[in-house]
């Protein structure tokens, strides 16, 4: 069995106008959660609108599973591309039983209990979808995608308009069903939730694909140092072979990189008689590293 989930070469869509994905080439690995970044306008909807068969392509292509047949693929992936019309005054099981019976499932009970089960919403199962709160209305629709039992899952911004512990409820879900050995694959703009579950992803700008790889690798850049003193022009001295990359400096602080950590260079002051008012240490947030990729 391949470790390729999915392959895209050179994806590309045009509409009168607008040229919304510009040839993009990637690949997602089984068992992955598997991000596509971008702000809005991006072209993450449009990719997965292609990859699901929703929109043609205008070139480029993409293989599922090794190139298994188109009926077969579907079987495999459940999709959440926006969330579907539940009937407000039917509950759980009613709602999921026309789902199921529109994707043709044969074990229906046992699939809608599943679902619910996996999504933490068994024992509301007979409760009106109108009484849901919007974190519950999200798990009922993964719940939704998930009756198929498929081998991917699909989700464009699943924690969009969510609060916080809507937007846990939902975290914790998709870790649990990675865990089950489901592949994810998740287009969102919430770089804070991406960071916290992504193993790898691609950011987009305008469609065009602008990074392509782990999300460890993105953000392992070295650390920066921040130095405050009213002794800049002594530290610089005392630590002047310890400065790689020197990013900002006035009267009252400096800011660099250093194979050495902030411990080691605090220690290294003090022996000379030179004491910071602050010294510490900080990465690039995926955010921060994000708008450097946009700009």
């Amino acid at each position: 069995m391949s470790d390729t989930i999915l392959k895209v070469d050179s994806l590309d869509k045009k509409y009168k106008s607008t040229h919304a994905v510009k040839g993009i080439s990637f690949e997602v690995k089984r068992g992955q959660i598997f991000g596509i970044l971008g702000p809005n306008g991006s072209g993450k909807t449009t990719t997965l609108a292609m990859l699901l068969g929703v929109l043609n392509q205008t070139k480029g292509s993409f293989n599922w599973f090794d190139n298994g047949s188109k009926t077969e693929n579907r079987l495999k992936i459940g999709a959440l591309l926006e969330t579907p019309n539940f009937y407000p005054y039917l509950n759980a099981i009613d709602n999921l039983k026309i789902i199921a019976r529109i994707k043709k499932i044969t074990a229906e009970k046992e699939a809608i209990d599943k679902a619910l089960f996996t999504v933490g919403l068994h024992q509301r199962a007979k409760t009106p979808f109108s009484s849901y709160s919007l974190g519950m209305k999200q798990r009922l629709a993964i719940g939704a995608a998930l009756l198929s039992n498929p081998e991917v899952l699909v989700l464009d911004e699943p924690t969009n308009g969510l609060d916080p512990v809507g937007i846990s409820d939902v975290r914790d879900l998709l870790k649990d069903l990675q865990k089950e050995g489901k592949t994810i694959i998740i287009a969102s703009h919430i770089l804070d939730e991406m960071e916290k579950i992504c193993s790898d992803i691609i950011i987009l700008q305008q469609g065009d694909l602008k990074y392509d790889g782990s999300l460890t690798d993105l953000t392992n850049t070295k650390e920066h140092i921040i130095v405050k003193s009213n002794e800049i022009s002594a530290i610089k001295t005392i630590i002047g072979n310890s400065i790689q990359d020197l990013i900002d400096e006035n009267a009252n602080s400096i800011e660099f990189t250093s194979e050495e950590n902030s411990q080691t260079i605090n220690k290294r002051l003090a022996e000379k008689g030179v004491f910071c008012e602050e010294i510490y240490s900080r990465k690039k947030s995926l955010e921060q590293v994000f708008l450097d990729f946009i700009k």
